[in-house]
């Protein structure tokens, strides 16, 4: 089996052909005595040559067995047993080959069923809003059909209602999939962010000035702080989305007569703002996993479900920690507590460190 190596039987091609024509040499110019020494050390020569290519190919077979299970599904590679070595050099490094393979396809399967999750939950967050607004559509149809010209103020009354809530529904759909596009633009790493001196008082009243309707109907009063020194090198625009995201969840668990707060400070190390309000604060179990995309926490599980209540969504906040990761930052979420120990309230602190550090 050795021979059908085409460099083995010109290696020993070579080999025998030397031998020749050295024996030949010193039998012409010494002696038959020295022509048979050459003779000898050639064959052995030959011999100790095959040896060791026959031990070589028994190794690469092998590592060559070992790849090819490797292929046929065995995650490991382990060539420890060879000596120190070209051969020892190549296995090593194609176990590092193998091991780097094996950590792609782990991340891989788990993007792969973070995928699959995930669309499982846009389609579940989008479908309620747009299956509600199908119902509706046609409670208001048979409504009209039912009673003709005949409409009462109450009736009239009714379908205003059932209006404004489907633009409740429309707008709830519209930011669920504006915010899952720039998830989905963060993840593959296309957004472009600004580095540039940012003043935290305009991210701020950036990032209220939207919500501030919502305040006023949700009867929650949101109070801003001014601070003129705060400043960080970042993108204006994203912080501020990453702020306001911040702000309607703070809105969407404040009771109605409620506060929010938010105060900004800056030392040293970073620049921080600060978010504080009074509603019922976080469950200790769900802090850990407060951050995770389309987490709702036990409280939310059993809230109400209504289509037209975007509480409990599990994507502004995800997005939030997103958007000021990507700039450098953090974002961490804690209880506020009375000096009897019970919970006054959530606190969110985003903080951006300085460039200097």
């Amino acid at each position: 089996m050795l021979f059908r190596n085409r460099d083995v039987r010109w290696l020993v091609l070579a080999l025998t052909a030397a031998t020749a024509v050295l024996s030949f040499a010193a039998y012409s110019r010494v002696s038959d005595i020295a022509a048979g020494w050459v003779l000898a050390t050639g064959l052995i020569t030959t011999a100790i040559s095959l040896v060791f290519t026959r031990a070589r190919h028994r190794a690469i077979a092998h590592l060559s067995a070992e790849v090819d299970a490797v292929l046929h599904g065995q995650c490991t590679l382990a060539p420890s047993s060879m000596d120190e070595g070209e051969l020892s050099i190549l296995a090593s490094e194609l176990e590092k080959m193998v091991n780097r393979l094996n950590l792609t396809a782990e991340v891989l399967e788990r993007e792969s069923v973070g995928l699959s999750t995930a669309l499982a939950d846009i389609s579940h967050q989008l479908k309620t809003p747009l299956t509600s607004l199908g119902l509706m559509v046609e409670l208001i149809r048979g409504r009209l059909v039912e009673r003709g010209d005949s409409l009462t103020r109450a009736d009239i009354d009714e379908i205003v209602a059932r209006l404004h809530a489907m633009r409740q529904l429309q707008e709830r759909v519209q930011w669920l999939i504006s915010a899952l596009l720039k998830l989905a633009r963060i993840d593959a790493g296309v957004v472009r962010l600004a580095q540039i001196e940012v003043a935290v008082d305009e991210v701020i009243d950036a990032a209220a000035r939207p919500l501030a309707i919502s305040f006023d109907l949700a009867g929650v009063e949101l109070s801003c702080e001014r601070a003129p020194e705060a400043r960080f090198i970042g993108d204006p625009s994203w912080s501020a989305e990453a702020l306001g995201n911040i702000l309607k969840n703070c809105l969407e668990h404040t009771p109605e007569g409620g506060n929010v707060r938010v105060w900004a400070t800056q030392d040293a190390l970073a620049c921080r703002i600060h978010v504080e309000d009074t509603g019922p604060g976080i469950d200790e179990e769900d802090l850990p996993r407060i951050f995770d995309r389309f987490y709702r926490g036990h409280r939310d599980e059993g809230a109400s479900t209504s289509p037209t209540d975007p509480a409990g969504v599990g994507i502004g906040l995800s997005l939030a920690q997103s958007l000021v990761t990507a700039q450098g930052g953090a974002v961490s979420a804690r209880n506020v507590r009375r000096a009897d120990g019970s919970v006054s309230g959530a606190r969110f602190d985003l903080v951006f460190f300085r460039m200097n550090v």
